[in-house]
């Protein structure tokens, strides 16, 4: 085996992204065949159904930032979707220059029938897990999301703060 092979394979960001990609396949396969939904996709529509915004309505740029999806992603996602009639955009009361993007009636449908196999399928992965691990999982894990967080605004200050233009 290569021996830099050996070493992504204990690299922290590279475990979370594998694992968050199985994760993500297996709730995508048991509703793309029922839904049509990529996970792109259900990720919008999660963050719609959840009610994360006014009314659950949110702007694209409040969508990216909320999924921590490429933008490009969130516009191909969202143009899917309103072409399905899952989600409509409605005027931004508050920026007449932007759109609010909400869940339709049979968006709201699909969420709704969508959550519990979600839900359930989180309970068949946590099953291995005592309550005492789970939490401590969830626990480690909005740490780790906290702190990269912190070190990826820490980096935009002091980018901003070299004066240059990029």
């Amino acid at each position: 085996m290569n021996k830099d092979a050996g070493r992504l394979a204990g690299f922290l960001p590279y475990q979370l992204s594998v694992a968050s990609n199985a994760v993500s396949a297996l709730i995508a396969e048991r509703y793309r065949k029922r839904f049509a939904l990529k996970i792109p996709e259900w990720r919008i529509m999660a963050i719609l159904g959840d009610g994360a915004g006014e009314g659950g309505a949110m702007t694209q740029r409040a969508l990216t930032a909320a999924t921590l999806m490429d933008k490009v992603a969130v516009n191909r996602a969202v143009k899917v979707l309103e072409e399905r009639g899952l989600v409509a955009r409605v005027p931004n009361p508050v920026d007449g220059r932007s759109h609010l993007l909400e869940l339709t009636d049979e968006g709201r449908a699909i969420h709704a029938e969508v959550m519990p196999l979600a839900l359930a399928i989180e309970r068949e992965l946590l099953a291995g897990f005592d309550p005492a691990e789970e939490q401590a999982l969830r626990r480690l894990l909005a740490g780790l999301h906290a702190r990269a967080r912190g070190l990826a605004e820490a980096a935009g200050k002091a980018k901003a703060g070299q004066g240059g233009i990029d």
